[in-house]
């Protein structure tokens, strides 16, 4: 049974920032105020992620160029992550690196093989300004990468190559959301 509230419950949802806006290729600002704006954005952030049916929400997708994403993300094992990080830091990938299907809600309806690693540490700070350690496997170290990637300004379609990347480039091109 949950205790406690509905992460995004009191939040509201925000349009997605899709391939071609400017701010999703630029890094993101360090997070310096821990207030209410703050606590607002993680509720947005959550909102807007469940609206999309998405696992992880990086605050420059809703045009929010700052250093925060939001998580609800099993594992392999099927195990549920839920949660968020600012300022977070990649302090560590390791494991096999694993070639696997990633999409992102910022090329929405599109997917390519994606190398990362199935390992990954992750450190930052809580809306309230708590440290956190998020550590991941599978799936979900997938997906923290994933996230953390949005924060310095990559998408997963950077880290293609080849024909993987000619193709998701071509689809891309093709999309009713394209601006191509």
């Amino acid at each position: 049974m949950r205790h406690g509230p509905i992460p995004g419950a009191r939040g509201r949802v925000r349009p997605l920032t899709l391939l071609g806006d400017t701010v999703l290729r630029e890094p993101c600002r360090e997070v310096t105020g821990f207030g209410p704006e703050l606590a607002a954005l993680v509720e947005d952030l959550f909102a807007t992620m469940y609206a999309a049916r998405g696992v992880g929400l990086a605050a420059n997708q809703v045009g929010e160029p700052l250093r925060v994403f939001v998580y609800d993300c099993p594992d392999d094992e099927d195990a549920r992550h839920l949660g968020h990080v600012v300022n977070p830091t990649l302090v560590e990938t390791g494991g096999v690196v694993v070639r696997g299907p990633e999409g992102c809600l910022s090329l929405p309806g599109l997917e390519a093989g994606t190398e990362r690693y199935d390992h990954a540490v992750i450190e930052g700070f809580t809306a309230a300004g708590e440290p956190v350690t998020v550590r991941g496997s599978g799936f979900f170290a997938r997906c923290l990468q994933h996230e953390y990637d949005h924060l310095q300004g990559r998408l997963y379609a950077d880290r293609l190559t080849g024909w993987r990347k000619r193709r998701l480039e071509r689809q891309a091109a093709k999309a009713s959301w394209s601006r191509g």
